[in-house]
């Protein structure tokens, strides 16, 4: 596979770094928010894997219209999102069992489960607590409420991206184990630094070359 300039990478990069911010600063808001607002979050994460991230945006919105992210049950979120996201069985015992986690006493609490110091150990307490959680997810989710600055997203787009800019040799089979996954976040890290571009807006970056449009 051919290599692409680094030169043409940072010069797309300045072209729509102002959005690139904007979105960022979003993020950050969305940690000072309601628990709910940041369990949404995290419930949008679980969908993604293997899915459409715009479809999986419309069935957490549509979950929370109908007041089942919070207090459906599994067989009615499982209706919702059938047609909408893949393995939606799963995903929405996932979303029960997530929500359960979070609950103490019929209270929903996220936030005193993130460790602002330290978003690593944040990482590895969600990867080991939230069924339905690996690296890449609790990395997407943390991203996505303004923690995640100097951690990876190694989704097909980002690790396609890294081996187009030699950061990789190849795309492993899996990236699911905290050994394969930390070593490809660090080459990441490094490569961020030498272009002097911040890891999270690398990842949008990256998205955004892929996609054509900004998410999350």
């Amino acid at each position: 596979m051919n290599r692409s300039s680094t030169a043409d990478l940072v010069r797309s990069y300045r072209k729509i770094k102002p959005e690139i911010k904007k979105r960022l600063a979003e993020f950050k808001a969305v940690h000072r928010a309601s628990d709910e607002k940041i369990f949404a979050e995290l419930c949008f994460c679980i969908l993604t894997a293997n899915a459409n991230a715009l479809m999986c945006d419309k069935a957490i919105a549509e979950l929370g219209k109908k007041d089942l992210l919070l207090r459906g049950k599994a067989c009615q979120i499982r209706l919702d999102l059938r047609g909408r996201v893949r393995f939606h069985n799963k995903k929405a015992d996932f979303l029960v069992l997530a929500r359960k986690a979070f609950s103490r006493g019929g209270i929903l609490s996220v936030k005193k489960h993130l460790n602002l110091r330290d978003v690593i150990a944040t990482r590895d307490w969600l990867v080991d607590n939230i069924k339905g959680y690996g690296y890449k997810e609790a990395s997407h989710f943390l991203r996505n409420i303004g923690l995640g600055g100097d951690i990876a997203i190694l989704d097909r787009h980002i690790l396609k991206n890294l081996q187009r800019y030699g950061v990789i040799k190849a795309i492993p089979a899996s990236v699911g184990s905290r050994k394969v996954y930390t070593a490809i976040e660090e080459r990441m890290r490094a490569f961020s630094k030498r272009i002097r571009i911040p890891m999270d807006s690398l990842d949008l970056l990256f998205w955004s070359l892929q996609t054509g449009f900004i998410f999350k």
